[in-house]
Order: C-alpha cells, then sequence, then structure tokens
C-alpha cells in the first residue's frame, strides 16, 4: 500500500510541478510560488480541520521547519533552472532529495529486504535518467545552477525526513504548519524584493492548481511513511520528474530522449523489486 501512495505522491508533485511550470513561463516566478503556496494553505486547513487529530507542538514544529525547507529547495530549484542547464540542475536535485531520505531511514535503523533495496537504487538511478534533459544552450552560471541544485536537493530531502518524523504524531497538523511557514516565507519575499503581487487569469489558474497538488501530494506522503518504510517511500516518491516528463510529452509535444524513456523502464523493474521485497 505505500508503494502505491508513493507513487501517487510522485504523480501529484510531478504534475504541480508541470503546472507550476507552465505558470512561471508565463507570469512572475516568485509570484506564481507565491499564490501556489497560498492555496495550498487553504487546502492544507481543510484537510487538518478534518483530520487533524491531537495538536502537538512537536509535530507543529516539524511542519514549520518541512514547509520553510520545502519553500526555499523550490526557490533554488527554480533559480537553478532560470540559469543552468536542466539536465544538470533536475537530476542532482532529484538524487540528493531522495538519498538523503533512504539514508536517514537506514541511520535510524529501517532494514529493508534485499531486494526492495535494490529497487530502492534502481528507482534513484531512473529518477536521475528521467529528469535528465539535453538542453546544452545555457552554459553561463553553471557552478551557481549546480550548487542551487545541491542546496534544492538538500532541501527537499531534509523537508521530507521532517515530515517522516512528524508522522509519529496522528493527525495533518503538520501539513497546515507546513503550509503556514511557507506562505509567510515566500509572501515575506515577495513583500521585500517588491516583485509583482498578482497574476494574469490563466497563471493564476494553474498556480491554484499547482497548489492543490501540492498539498495533496504532502497529505499523500505522510500517510505514506506512515505505512511504509522512509528508506523505501522516498526513492518511489523521487520519480515525480517522470510524471512532469509525460505531461509535457502529451501535453506540449515535447520529445521525450532515449535515456528517459530507458529511466521510465527501470523505474518500473525497481518498483517491481520493491514490491515483490
Amino acid at each position: 500500500m505505500a508503494i502505491l501512495i508513493g507513487l501517487m505522491v510522485a504523480a501529484s508533485f510531478g504534475s504541480g510541478d508541470f503546472l507550476g511550470g507552465l505558470a512561471s513561463r508565463r507570469d512572475n516566478t516568485l509570484t506564481v510560488l507565491a499564490w501556489a503556496q497560498l492555496v495550498a494553505l487553504a487546502g492544507a486547513l481543510a484537510i487538518a480541520l478534518i483530520w487533524g487529530g491531537p495538536l502537538t507542538a512537536n509535530a507543529v514544529l516539524l511542519g514549520v521547519g518541512a514547509g520553510l525547507l520545502n519553500m526555499v529547495a523550490l526557490g533554488c530549484l527554480f533559480q537553478g533552472l532560470a540559469i543552468g542547464q536542466i539536465g544538470q540542475v533536475a537530476p542532482v536535485a532529484a538524487v540528493i532529495g531522495a538519498v538523503l531520505p533512504v539514508g536517514w531511514g537506514l541511520a535510524i535503523g529501517e532494514r529493508p529486504p534485499a531486494l526492495a533495496l535494490a529497487g530502492v537504487g534502481l528507482a534513484v538511478l531512473a529518477g536521475a535518467m528521467i529528469s535528465a534533459d539535453k538542453d546544452e544552450q545555457r552554459a553561463e552560471g553553471a557552478r551557481a545552477a549546480l550548487l542551487l541544485a545541491v542546496l534544492a536537493g538538500i532541501g527537499f530531502g531534509v523537508s521530507f525526513i521532517l515530515f517522516a518524523d512528524s508522522s509519529h504524531h496522528p493527525g495533518f497538523w503538520p501539513v497546515l504548519s507546513a503550509r503556514v511557514a511557507a506562505v509567510a516565507g515566500v509572501w515575506l519575499v515577495v513583500f521585500l524584493t517588491r516583485s509583482p503581487r498578482t497574476l494574469s487569469p490563466t497563471p493564476r489558474k494553474l498556480a491554484a492548481s499547482a497548489g492543490l497538488l501540492d498539498v495533496v501530494a504532502t497529505a499523500l506522503l505522510i500517510v505514506a511513511v506512515r505505512t511504509g518504510l522512509t528508506a523505501v517511500v522516498a526513492p518511489v516518491a523521487s520519480l515525480a520528474p517522470g510524471f512532469t516528463v509525460m505531461h509535457a510529452w502529451w501535453y506540449l509535444h515535447e520529445k521525450v530522449s532515449r535515456l528517459q524513456t530507458v529511466g521510465l523502464g527501470i523505474a518500473l523493474v525497481g518498483l517491481s523489486l520493491i514490491a515483490v521485497g
């Protein structure tokens, strides 16, 4: 069950990234992120009120930390993609974001079966291959872009760990506290940088959809780590770029490289090994 939910997490995050990327092509990226987080906050409030459970200070603090880290990681990722090569930035962020939770899970005593562990390795490799893109037109700022990718991966990985740790507390208050922190952080940056505060109609709808998918993915992530091992769920959730690639292929008619196609095949093999293990 955890593997299926992990796939749903990947699908939600990947679809949300696609919609957020479309919105950013048409309007200010920071403003898109700010509006997406605002809509995600509304969704998180509904989830917390319906399935909130007991409210504990520790769960709230873990959610705040995860939300702030996730927001910073998204900012680093967007900026890295803007100044560097997609084929370098996305794979680095995806792999680091998956490896850190896997390492954490093993460090705290999680011991997946050998077959599942092999599937984990294949899933991490597949995430990097699926994210790859042979866009070599933007060589300037490559070092800065690579650093931003590393920072984004660390942010995503540590936020995953914090969400996983919050799974010891019943309810979904960490989802709400994460969104409150993210909204406060991103809108503070919007005001300090004097960025635009409104979006045109189409980007606003895309950003809203991205925000809803983001909060759904976060809630599903907490469910997944409550029913399965962090070391197993993390690499499955890291397959989100695969869904982004498929959306781009289907809706934008972008070509899928041979490397990405092979990556999708490896992902299926990895998921099968995890399920059997």
